[in-house]
């Protein structure tokens, strides 16, 4: 089956979806992701090259991309150095993407559907792109490597 040319996502509050929805200017999806620069191998010191993003892109009522609002917290070293309390790496994450959704005016979490995009921040790719492999059509999340597909009911796989 071809990619549709909105993708459904659901909303799952306290899952992976909890922070998307509608607002007065259409649709937004939020997260906090851990993500490595575009073409990082891993070794010795992998844990400085792991960075906590805070995400919030905003979409039209149709599903355009509009706009990007992204956030690096800190690195996963980091966060290890200071895991707990309110000066963590995934503490400031949290207040900020706190911040980011209390700016949209008249917030509701619900499902979105949404138009494929994609941009680079800090050599990161961001986006929800979309393929075929094998005749079957895919979408996902990056940098949070969340798969969309059939039968495109907003659900999707890790």
């Amino acid at each position: 089956m071809a990619v549709p040319e909105v993708i459904p996502i659901a909303y799952e509050p306290k899952h992976r979806t909890e922070t998307i929805g509608r607002y007065a200017d259409g649709q937004f999806l939020a997260s906090i992701t851990y993500a490595f620069p575009e073409g990082f191998r891993p070794d010795d010191g992998w844990e400085e090259h792991k960075r906590l993003y805070t995400v919030l892109h905003t979409f039209d009522a149709d599903g355009h991309y509009r706009d990007s609002e992204i956030w690096c917290a800190g690195t996963w070293a980091e966060q290890q150095r200071d895991p707990h309390g309110d000066n963590s790496v995934l503490s400031q994450a949290r207040v900020h993407l706190a911040k980011l959704l209390r700016s949209l005016p008249r917030r509701s979490y619900t499902d979105i559907a949404i138009r494929p995009f994609q941009l680079t921040f800090d050599g990161v790719r961001f986006g929800l792109l979309t393929g075929e492999d094998g005749g079957e059509g895919w979408a996902e999340l990056y940098p949070d490597h969340l798969g969309f597909g059939e039968p495109w009911d907003g659900t999707y796989d890790t």
